[in-house]
C-alpha cells in the first residue's frame, strides 16, 4: 500500500485530502501540530469507515524535530506521496509588519516544504514513483493586501515546485502546486463576507475543500503521470 504524509490534516483542506486518498487506498499520515487531537480523530473516522490512517504530530518550521518525526516513518517504509498543506496567516499591511510575522508565515510555508520534503525524497526516488504535491494560493499569483509574508512564501513554492520537477522527472515523481482562491474553510471564516465573494468571484461562491481535495487526489494518481511542474489554479475562474 502507498503511503501518504499530508500536513496540516487536521484543518479543512487537509481533512478533505486525507480522506480523498484513504478512499483511493492509500495508507495516511494525517499531520497536525498543536490540534493532535483532531487529527487522530480523522484518523480513527477514517479506519472506522475501511480506510488506513494514523495521526502524527510535529512543527514543519522546526527542522530536527521534523526530521526525528521523518526518520519513525520512514523506518516503515517510504513515503510516496507528500501533500504540504501546512500554512498560517499573520496579515498586516507590509509597513506594520512585525519581523515575527514575517519570518513564522515563512517558516511554515516555504522552509516547512523543505523539511519536510528533503528527508523523503532518496526513499522516494528508490521506489521509481512519487507524488509531491504543494498547497499556494491565488495570493501568490495575484497578491493581497496584508498578506505579503503569505505571498512570497507561496510564490516561492512556485519556483521550488518548477525547480524539484526537473530534479526528479526521471525518477517517476512528480511536483505540482496547487493555488486555492475562496475556499469555505475555518481559515477564511469570517474574512469574506457572502458580497464580496459574489464580487471577487465570478461563480459567485466560495470553492469547497471537497473540490480542492480532488483535485489533490488526481495529481496524486497514476493518471496524472504525464503532470509535473505546473501551478494548477482551482479559483472560480478568480484570475
Amino acid at each position: 500500500m502507498i503511503r501518504a504524509l499530508v500536513t496540516g490534516g487536521s484543518g479543512g483542506i487537509g481533512a478533505a485530502v486525507c480522506r480523498r486518498l484513504a478512499a483511493d487506498g492509500r495508507h495516511v499520515y494525517v499531520h497536525a501540530n498543536s490540534r493532535f487531537a483532531r487529527a487522530e480523530s480523522l484518523a480513527a473516522e477514517i479506519v472506522a469507515n475501511g480506510g488506513s490512517a494514523a495521526a502524527v504530530a510535529f512543527d514543519v518550521a522546526d527542522r530536527d524535530r521534523t526530521q526525528a518525526a521523518l526518520r519513525k516513518l520512514l523506518g516503515d517504509g517510504p513515503i510516496q506521496i507528500a501533500v504540504n498543506n501546512a500554512g498560517i496567516h499573520d496579515d498586516a499591511v507590509m509597513p506594520g509588519m512585525r519581523p515575527e510575522q514575517w519570518s513564522r508565515v515563512i517558516d511554515v510555508s516555504l522552509n516547512g516544504f523543505f523539511n519536510v520534503t528533503q528527508p523523503l525524497l532518496m526513499p522516494m526516488i528508490g521506489t521509481r514513483w512519487g507524488r509531491i504535491i504543494n498547497l499556494s494560493s491565488v495570493a501568490a499569483l495575484a497578491g493581497n493586501r496584508g498578506q505579503t509574508n503569505y505571498a512570497a512564501a507561496k510564490a516561492g513554492l512556485h519556483g521550488a515546485t518548477k525547480a524539484l520537477a526537473l530534479e526528479v522527472a526521471s525518477r517517476g515523481i512528480t511536483v505540482n502546486a496547487v493555488a486555492p482562491g475562496i475556499i469555505d474553510s475555518a481559515m477564511t471564516e469570517g474574512v469574506f463576507a457572502k458580497e464580496a465573494i459574489e464580487k471577487f468571484v465570478p461563480m459567485k461562491r466560495a470553492g469547497t475543500p471537497q473540490e480542492v481535495a480532488d483535485l489533490i487526489g488526481f495529481l496524486a494518481s497514476e493518471q496524472a503521470a504525464y503532470i509535473s511542474g505546473q501551478i494548477i489554479s482551482i479559483n472560480g475562474a478568480m484570475i
